[in-house]
């Protein structure tokens, strides 16, 4: 395997792997309100949050953003309550409605914090040369694991309305609330963690 396709590999496990789930939760957070027929929707917001965190990505690759560790340990889980919350406190879903416009600006937003996390991956792989090609690579491969995680996801949707004749409302329910419940323990383990950051390293 070249070194070249050593980066989208890291990029792909760094969604797929077990201990990733954090950006699994938010992923599944983000597309737990809509039905399948929303697909639009899924797509647009999926979009939107790549957009946030290949942004961030390249900028904190590049050292323009500087990172801390601690920080976004705490505010990942809060991206993923925050969503879940307005899933299942919100009802207009419906497309080009109020709740789909701010959870498209939410997932954009929110895709900033994540793409600091991504970024902490990606700068422990050395590179020698321009890292536009590694950079675009790893990117990729995040893409493609989360594109993975949203067919599954909308698969196992599929199973519960077609074959156990499941109400949507519930599933939204049952998801928000199972991924509001493993964020918060994230929230509590990153809260009593000792601090790793470096001295001098900005809080964000």
């Amino acid at each position: 395997m070249s070194n070249n396709a050593n980066f989208f590999v890291t990029g792909w496990d760094h969604i797929v792997d077990v201990n990733a789930y954090d950006h699994v939760l938010f992923v599944m957070a983000l597309c737990a309100a809509y039905r399948l027929v929303q697909w639009r929707q899924i797509v647009i917001i999926i979009t939107a949050f790549t957009l946030g965190h290949s942004g961030t990505l390249i900028l904190c690759a590049l050292d323009v953003i500087p990172t801390n560790p601690d920080v976004v340990d705490l505010l990942i889980p809060f991206t993923i309550m925050l969503t879940a919350v307005v899933n299942v406190s919100r009802h207009d879903h419906e497309e080009g409605g109020t709740d789909t416009k701010l959870k498209y600006g939410a997932a954009l937003g929110f895709g900033l914090v994540h793409g600091l996390a991504f970024a902490n991956n990606f700068k422990v792989i050395l590179f020698e040369e321009s890292i536009l090609v590694p950079l675009l690579l790893f990117n990729l491969g995040i893409e493609v694991g989360q594109i993975f995680i949203v067919v599954l996801l909308m698969g196992a949707l599929w199973l519960y309305s077609n074959y156990l004749s499941g109400d949507h409302s519930k599933w939204n329910q049952f998801l928000s609330g199972a991924c509001f419940g493993v964020a918060t323990i994230l929230l509590v383990e990153a809260l009593n963690q000792p601090e790793q950051a470096p001295a001098g390293v900005l809080p964000f």
